[in-house]
């Protein structure tokens, strides 16, 4: 039992170190390198799976991946190669602006079959990230959180029509299928490569739905009175109540079998694993099946951590407490900490305090002082 507290914060760690020009047309002749110059455009790529140099003057994009030994190594500025949404716009007040980001990919990914939890899975071929969930919650007096997704009618989120938009950091990222960058990028193939994941899978998207997810709304209703949704800008009463519409990530369950991807959105196609990005829930996979170093290089470490390494029991804690009231409700964690949720909670009040969280990553299986639950810091 103890050894399985540790490894569960272990696979916590692994996940938190972590205008319009013209259509390209791409050639390719084994594995040298080949440029496309339109007025507004300089592309290097042998498919994306080689050195590729992506440039657009009019967006300002610079992505360069270059291929060593063991590593894919992408430099960028995240700048999206394509048309965007208005930003700032009543749901987004933050503006695009360049980043300076390296990601390193392993070169010939491993397959673990079991899947771990990622905040960001992984990057599109032109510098910008998948982040597929949100750090909105919804919180009821009742004791019920209700973590938003990006996609869905009750909260303006401030989504473009790429279902993208920009982090107080200027950072543009998507929630969703990135449709200008599939427009622009895309061949007259049903199958297209649009990314790398963190484990170094492919990350590809079928313009035919050609692949379904494995996940379905569940019946029944949801529970939750005098729930509230707050930002620094304004404050929502929400009715939660009623039937689960896929407003919440805790609206869908994975069912193994009901489509043809599994739990990450992934799918063996000839032999080779790959992961979709697809329509329909969980439209960006929350997860990888792959082997991910406990350092690998996410975009740069969460918010109040620095540096790289394993993040400690708080710094989990800090970024999974979504509406900062000092606990871990179920619908807050993710992963390993969410299928153990009821025994890290050794009170059993429905919440995980940081003193459990501790505990388990210590291997301690002991009621922390107190025992009762903490109560909300706002």
């Amino acid at each position: 039992m103890k050894n399985a507290y540790k490894i569960i914060v272990v696979l916590l760690a692994a996940t938190l170190l972590n205008c319009k020009s013209n259509t390209n047309a791409h050639s390719h002749d084994g594995q040298e390198n080949h440029t496309h110059v339109s007025d507004n455009i300089s592309e290097t790529t042998n498919d994306y799976f080689g050195n590729y140099d992506l440039e657009d003057a009019t967006y300002g994009t610079k992505t360069r991946v270059t291929i060593t030994k063991d590593s894919r190594i992408m430099v960028t500025n995240s700048l999206p190669n394509h048309e965007t949404g208005s930003f700032p716009n009543p749901g987004n007040p933050n503006t695009i602006s360049a980043q300076n980001k390296t990601y390193t990919f392993p070169l010939n990914p491993v397959y673990t079959g079991k899947s771990q939890w990622m905040r960001e899975p992984g990057i599109a071929l032109n510098g910008i990230k998948f982040e597929p969930q949100t750090a909105e919650v919804v919180v009821c007096e009742t004791g019920e959180n209700y973590r938003v997704e990006a996609i869905q009618d009750i909260i303006d989120l401030g989504l473009d029509f790429n279902h993208a938009h920009v982090q107080p950091t200027g950072a543009y990222h998507y929630h969703g299928t990135p449709t200008s960058m599939i427009e622009k990028m895309g061949t007259g193939k049903d199958i297209i490569h649009i990314g790398f994941a963190h484990d170094g899978f492919p990350i590809y998207y079928s313009k035919s739905g050609k692949y379904k997810p494995s996940f379905e709304l569940l019946d029944g209703n949801r529970e939750g009175e005098d729930c509230t949704y707050d930002n620094p800008k304004e404050h929502l009463d929400i009715a939660v109540g009623g039937h689960h519409d896929g407003s919440f990530g805790s609206d869908y369950e994975y069912v193994d079998g009901l489509g043809d991807l599994d739990e990450c959105n992934g799918v063996v196609v000839d032999g080779q694993y790959m992961y979709f990005v697809t329509k329909e829930f969980p439209y960006v996979g929350r997860c990888v099946m792959g082997e991910v170093s406990l350092d690998s290089n996410q975009g740069g470490p969460p918010s109040g951590q620095q540096g790289g390494g394993r993040p400690s029991a708080s710094q989990i804690f800090k970024q999974m407490d979504a509406n900062k009231d000092g606990k871990l409700s179920r619908t807050e964690t993710q992963g390993p900490l969410k299928e153990d949720f009821s025994t890290i909670d050794i009170n059993k009040d429905t919440y995980i305090s940081i003193e459990e969280l501790e505990n388990a990553s210590k291997g301690n299986n002991q009621r922390p002082q107190g025992g009762k639950p903490q109560g909300r810091r706002n």
